[in-house]
């Protein structure tokens, strides 16, 4: 290992990551984001002509949100002010807001609040920036890795600009890495030996867009690999990445794009698409109980009485994940995914539940009729709870018709089966009920109620 990584002309930047020392400070330096930044769109003109407003940058992880925070305060000569969502409180808030409106009225200098990671601000936090914002006092820039239509309370998102980035091309990458080579900051040009074209395009796929994870790669590989001579081998570079490192986050927005992908290729009956989503999430270390328990919901709203073994299928896959644990769950939980895409699909079930609560709603104030009552107690019976039941068991082929639901509200349909798998069967046995039912009501006159 080498001692002495980087160049002695920038010992004071050792500790700086080089992520930071190499961030550009132009719009001419900055890579990736044209169509946001092409000549006359709303972004270039905003810090080409100073016009400052407020904004929400939503984009992936390293896509370029804080540069060009920090280009737009350094264009528009304004005071630059960073905040983190996950480290800042209110009582900084506010001093930051006073110093803010002191600043403005007293030397003229605009203020530029940054929030990184505003959606972990809670609405309280955001609540305090909102009457500044208004005021004109600071000009907010946020930044956010998640949809800021659920995360930005809608007074605040209504006087900000939304922008929102693209993930970098593996282009992109590859020129922000060849960059930061010949940028005298970085302090590590003379280990570009260490990197040929055939390695930097594998860090640069390997990025999966994001310029931080480049750059972060390539400060890990010269730390490690920084006394050789040689150019690296890719072999070489995975051994040394490991799978911590993949693209996923459990409590961001690729976790739940991931889960939605995966329930998406099930009720696509596309098994190998499947299989794909499933690994991604248990390669990066998703908890497979977590998985388990969206696919038990799948065998029910998606598949249903088409195919009732599926949920028999992923009760039995979730007990199997519970009793193995990881990484021995994989292949049930890769069999019970093969299973529900390859399974007739059905979502009658589903439907049927939604419109009965629906209908539930509206009428949850009228009693049960008293026929269908339970009556365990004399009082009860004396109340003629029960009165005039038909056990139907005393009748031919079981069935006597008589009405289940409250007396003000008409019968329902429901459930209506599919044509596919066990559900063609239960539509045989509904039509044959049907029928009883309709000569039950001739020959009783019961009527339809």
């Amino acid at each position: 290992m080498n001692n002495d990584l980087f160049d002695k002309n920038n010992v004071e930047n050792f500790e700086v990551p080089l992520a930071e020392r190499v961030r550009p400070k132009t719009l001419e330096e900055f890579v990736g984001q044209k169509k946001i930044l092409q000549q006359d769109s709303v972004l270039r003109n905003i810090i080409e002509l100073n016009e400052l407003t407020s904004l929400i940058f939503w984009g992936p992880p390293g896509s370029g949100k804080t540069t060009l925070a920090r280009i737009i305060a350094k264009k528009t000569d304004a005071k630059f002010v960073p905040f983190s969502a996950v480290l800042s409180k209110i009582p900084d808030v506010r001093q930051a807001m006073k110093q803010a409106e002191y600043n403005l009225k007293n030397k003229n200098i605009k203020t530029i609040l940054f929030i990184d990671e505003i959606h972990r601000f809670n609405k309280a936090q955001q609540d305090a920036f909102l009457p500044f914002v208004e005021k004109g006092i600071i000009i907010l820039i946020g930044a956010t890795t998640e949809n800021p239509s659920f995360e930005v309370i809608s007074p605040l998102l209504s006087r900000c600009r939304v922008v929102k980035l693209e993930k970098l091309s593996d282009e992109d990458i590859l020129q922000i890495i060849k960059n930061c080579f010949k940028n005298p900051e970085s302090g590590i040009k003379q280990y570009r030996k260490l990197f040929d074209e055939k390695l930097m395009k594998y860090i640069a796929g390997y990025a999966g867009g994001d310029a931080r994870v480049a750059l972060n790669t390539i400060e890990l590989i010269i730390k490690a690999y920084g006394n050789q001579k040689d150019s690296l081998s890719i072999e070489q570079t995975k051994e040394l990445l490991t799978k911590s490192n993949m693209f996923y986050d459990k409590d961001r927005e690729e976790h739940y794009n991931i889960i939605s992908a995966l329930h998406k290729s099930l009720r696509g009956s596309d098994p190998q698409a499947g299989i794909y989503w499933l690994a991604r999430m248990l390669e990066a270390g998703e908890d497979p109980m977590y998985i388990v328990r969206r696919l038990v919901r799948f065998a029910s709203e998606d598949i249903g009485l088409a195919d009732p073994q599926a949920l028999i299928q992923a009760v039995a896959v979730k007990d199997a994940v519970h009793f193995l644990g990881m990484p021995e769950a994989n292949t049930a939980l890769t069999q019970l995914v093969v299973y529900l895409a390859t399974a007739p699909k059905s979502n009658s079930v589903y439907s049927a539940y939604k419109k009965a609560a629906d209908h539930a709603r509206e009428t949850s104030h009228l009693p049960v009729p008293l026929h269908i009552r339970n009556a365990p107690t004399k009082l009860m019976k004396e109340l003629e709870y029960g009165k005039d039941y038909k056990y139907a068991h005393d009748y031919k082929d079981a069935y006597i018709f008589q009405r289940y639901f409250p007396d003000k509200a008409k019968d329902q349909k429901y459930y209506t089966p599919s044509k596919f798998g066990y559900e063609k069967e239960i539509k045989k046995r509904l039509n044959w009920w049907n029928k009883l039912k309709e000569n039950s009501k001739k020959n009783h006159d019961f009527g339809s109620g």
